[in-house]
Parts: structure tokens; sequence; C-alpha cells
């Protein structure tokens, strides 16, 4: 009989393995357009690394609220609850529907507020230019994750991971198209990223619905039926546990906007070599933002089924093999920094020159929070697997934002440290973070625990195929 914890550890990685494929081809895609800005110019890159900073801080927060499709619904297929699975996921398209519109009208008026943080006026017009088109995207992206959601909390994670990497290989065509003007194109530069964007998503989007309905697999859950009757109270569900974990990611994503808000009082050259630094350590990070998404859901099943002991036991496992595969990464970005930048800008062009030596220092900070960075995200994903999402922000909200950006302000002004400073503001912060989420979900599950003495300390594992 195999061993209760490499069971659980295989069934983690069974379902995070199409998720964190999926994560890594969405990064790809914003690698690619960070890429294609690079070709344009220098100016380009700073601009449009403000305008995705931008846009990053009010979709992510759409993204974390629409994060609560998968945990309600991971909850109510442990508890064999279909009907209410169904209804939550419909409820979920109407949520990423509405709040689409009232992002896009955000981020279509944002050149006062970017102003009004010392951005320079030629980094926010070439910010508006990316932001022209691409709040399209939204419909498109928050329903997918809608979707993408709903069909992980079942445990059929791997369409996920064949539309997205669709998506990625359309995203570089597209682009590349539009930079170059093949095909008869224009050469649209900056708006013409956004409209890729804006295209990709939606396909994504209209790929998996098509793919939902007509795969016998998903009969029981008939999405379509009564999709346009508006359900107000599983609205209400998903808004009261999607908020706090919107707001989670808001504050995470809003510290890393505010590290960008400072590398651009510094310049160009500073705000574009923290832009290309911070989508290298992104990529890194898909991989504990998989396994977060699929621990989450690991979590909300067992938790759904009454099964606290291998609720708590899926937590430790995928906070413990997180923590080692991040060490891994840690070693790569310190070893091998200069490379890794080299896959973007040109060693041999004197115009990156500064810009280069400056996110090779900067990977090299990024090398010391890589672990934190990971543990982190993961300890969340359990809190939530638990149906609580406030804990998460709260303790977020702590360490982002009462430590990690005082942090990251007074090292790199007061003290003089410059752009690294603000990095190592940024890792005390998730540093914060890791050691705080880590004890408040043993806590959490040892008061749960206590209160449910009947629960048999032993893994049936036919409850959790």
């Amino acid at each position: 009989m195999q061993h209760p914890v490499r069971t659980e550890l295989w069934a983690i990685l069974r379902l995070s393995g199409p998720l964190i494929a999926s994560q890594l081809a969405h990064m790809l895609m914003v690698l690619t357009d960070t890429l294609m800005m690079a070709r344009l110019s220098p100016e380009a890159l700073a601009g449009g690394g403000l305008g995705a900073a931008s846009y990053s801080f009010v979709a992510i927060f759409c993204i974390g609220v629409i994060a609560a499709v998968g945990t309600l619904v991971a909850i109510r297929h442990g508890a064999g609850d279909i009907e209410g699975a169904t209804r939550l996921t419909q409820a979920g398209l109407w949520l990423a529907w509405l709040m689409a519109l009232v992002a896009g009208l955000l981020l279509w008026n944002l050149k006062p507020v970017l102003l009004m943080f010392g951005q320079t006026e030629t980094n926010v017009h070439a910010a508006g230019q990316f932001l022209t088109i691409l709040p399209f995207a939204l419909p498109g992206y928050l329903s997918f994750m809608a979707l993408r959601g709903f069909t992980s909390a079942i445990g059929k994670a791997t369409p996920v991971m064949v539309i997205s990497l669709c998506g990625t290989v359309l995203n570089y065509v597209l682009n590349h198209a539009l930079i170059e003007g093949m095909f008869g194109l224009p050469k649209l530069g900056l708006m013409g990223i956004g409209l890729v964007t804006a295209i990709v998503a939606n396909s994504m989007a209209l790929a998996l619905m098509w793919y939902i309905r007509s795969n016998r697999a998903y009969a029981a859950y008939p999405l379509s039926s009564g999709l346009l009757r508006l359900n107000t109270q599983y609205l209400r569900e998903l808004w009261r546990l999607g908020l706090p974990i919107g707001g989670t990611y808001a504050v995470e994503v809003g510290l890393f906007a505010f590290a960008a808000l400072c590398m651009g009082t510094m310049g160009s050259t500073q705000l574009a070599a923290h832009q290309i630094a911070l989508q290298i350590v992104s990529v890194a990070f898909m991989v504990p933002a998989g396994m977060s998404y699929a621990i989450t859901m690991r979590i909300g099943q067992h938790y759904g089924a009454g099964q606290l002991l291998q609720a708590r036991m899926a937590g430790r496992v995928g906070i413990g093999f997180g923590a080692v595969v991040m060490l891994g990464f840690a070693a790569v970005l310190w070893l091998f920094s200069d490379p890794l930048i080299g896959l973007f800008l040109d060693h041999n062009d004197p115009a990156f020159h500064d810009v280069i030596v400056l996110a090779v220092s900067l990977l090299a900070v990024a090398a010391w929070f890589e672990l934190f960075d990971g543990v982190q995200t993961i300890a969340m994903g359990c809190i939530r697997g638990l149906k609580d999402a406030k804990t998460t922000f709260l303790v977020g909200l702590g360490c982002y934002w009462l430590i990690g950006a005082p942090a990251a302000w007074l090292m790199a002004f007061t003290l003089g440290w410059g752009p690294t400073g603000v990095w190592w503001g940024l890792a005390l912060g998730l540093a914060c973070a890791a050691v705080s989420l880590t004890w408040a979900f043993e806590a959490k599950m040892k008061r749960m625990i206590r209160r449910e003495p009947e629960i048999q300390p032993v893994f049936r594992a036919a409850q959790t195929e």
C-alpha cells in the first residue's frame, strides 16, 4: 500500500501539472508582449511596462474574485452537490462579465492617476497606447478563469492546459505579424500588442466554453441551461469569498506596482530593468502559483467531504514540496542571471547596456526571496481551500503594505540603495507573509480538528480521487 504522503503528493502533482503549464503559458504570452516592446525601443519598453503594471493591478483583483469559483465548486464537488457546483459556475461567468465592464472603464481613464504618481509624460503616453484596446481582453480572460476554476475543481484540468498552450502560439504569431507588418497587416506598435492580447483571451474563453459544452464528461453540469438567468444568491456567495481573495491579490500586485512606480520616479532605465527582471521572476512564480491553485482544489474537496486530516496533509505536502522547488529556482537565478537577461535584451546593443547591468543586480536580490514568494503563495491556497479568504487578506495587507512597501521606500530613497533597495523591501514583505501564512494554516487546521474529534486519522485514497 502506498504511503499516504506519497499518495497525496501524486494527487497534487496530477492536478497541478496542467495548471502550472497553463500558468506558464499565460506568462509566455506576457513575456512575448515584453519582448515585442523591447524590439520597438527602450522608451516603448518602459511605457509599455508601466501600462502592463497598471493593467495587472486592475485585472489581478478581478482574477482573485473569480478564483472563488474554483474554491466553492471544489467544496461542493467534495460534498457531492452537483447542482450547487453548476449554479456557482454560472454565477461566476456573470461576475466575470460585470467586473470586466467596470475594470475596462477604469483602465481607459487612468492617465491622470499615473501622472499624479510622478510618472513622466512620455511613459504615460506610451502606457495609454497600450491600454487603448487591451481592456477588451478582460471579458474573455475572466470568463476563461471562471471556467478554469470549474473544470479544475472537478479534477479535469487538462483542457485548460491545451487551450492555454494554443493561445500562447497564437499570441506569438499575431504579435510578430503586427510588429513586423506581415501579411499586409499594419505596424500597430503598442496598440497592436494590446489588440493581440484581446483577440487571444476571447478566443481561449470561447474554446473552453465549446469544449465543456460538447464533451460528455461534463454532462452532469449543464452550464448553458439557465445561464441567462442570474442567480443572485450564488453571486453573493461568490462575492463574499471572492472579494477578500481579490483584495489579497490586489495588495500583493499593488506592492509590485508600487515598486514599478518607485522605479519610474528614478528614470526609464530603472523602470525598464525592473520590468525585465520581474518578468523572469514571474516565470518561476508560475510554478507555485499553479500548485497553490491545485492545492486549494484538493483541500476544498477534502473539506467538503469532512476529511480534515487529509486536508491538513495536503497543505503540508504542498508547502514542503513547493519550498524545495523554489530553492531550485533561486539557484538558477543566482547562477544564470546574465544569460537569462540575454533572452530579452541584446548584450551587444549599447542602448540596453545600463538596463542589462541593473537587471542582473535585481535578479541577484530575487534569488533570495524566491523561497518566500513560493511558500507564501501556496500557504494562501491552503487557507482558501478551507473557505477562508479574510485571513489571507489581512496577513497580506499587513506584510506587504505595513512592512514590504515602507521597507522598499526606506532602503531605496532614505538609505540610498536605489533600485536594489526596492527589491530588498519586496523580499522582506514576502518573507513576512510566508512565515505568517504557514503558521496561520497550521493554527486554523489545529482548531478545526480539535472541534471534530470524530474525524479518523485514516487516509482514504478512494475518496480523494
